[in-house]
């Protein structure tokens, strides 16, 4: 098992003006990077684990043996949000979302301004380092949801379809403090079809 740091489908700046172009270079070859690299280093000679996938690992984390629970689930976790966070922004993006997606958000947040409020509030109310995401739950429902550190929905039994990384190194060389800032700023990247085709796909899994 090798996992491999995903290559962008933009130039790294191709979402400026709503992040700039060293934040997403240092973002991407530094830290996920770093928790691509950690993860091998974790399961390097576990011959048990080479045909699991990342996902699967994150799902059944907390009955992962002692040695590599911490790392799959900092490291693991980590892989994994970053490489859906790359993938669900674009340049020339951003908007409303459109078709199903437009309407699955609507019928369960009443709106598309409820929706956005609702994640700010997750990403904005997260202490400290950590993620806001729109999820499928284990009901087939859309939901907003937040989690510290690097944790990924799969481990509470969500699928993210969307992810809006509130670490300060996502966002601090170009917004600093005004994280509110950033999250504004961010809607403004998203790329609703790949959101829509993650959230069919997450169908097909629940």
């Amino acid at each position: 098992m090798n996992f491999e740091l995903p290559q962008l489908e933009y130039a790294y700046d191709a979402l400026e003006p709503a992040i700039d172009a060293r934040t997403m270079e240092i973002h991407h070859t530094k830290h996920h990077a770093a928790y691509v690299a950690k993860l091998n280093a974790a399961l390097e000679g576990r011959h048990d684990y080479s045909d699991t996938s990342l996902g699967e690992l994150l799902i059944s984390v907390d009955t992962l043996p002692d040695e590599i629970r911490i790392a799959v689930r900092n490291n693991g976790g980590g892989h994994y949000n970053h490489s859906l966070f790359w993938k669900i922004m674009a340049p020339n993006a951003g908007g409303d979302p459109s078709g199903a997606m437009k309407e699955e958000i609507e019928k369960s947040f009443d709106s598309f301004v409820k929706f956005k409020e609702q994640i700010a509030n997750a990403a904005l109310n997260r202490f400290g380092s950590g993620w806001a995401w729109l999820v499928v739950d284990a009901d087939r429902h859309l939901k907003v949801t937040s989690t510290p550190n690097q944790d990924c929905p799969l481990m509470h039994g969500e699928t993210p379809i969307l992810g809006l990384d509130v670490w300060e190194h996502a966002y601090y060389l170009k917004y600093q403090n005004r994280r509110n800032e950033y999250v504004e700023a961010w809607w403004n990247v998203v790329n609703w079809g790949q959101v829509e085709e993650n959230y069919k796909k997450a169908l097909h899994r629940t």
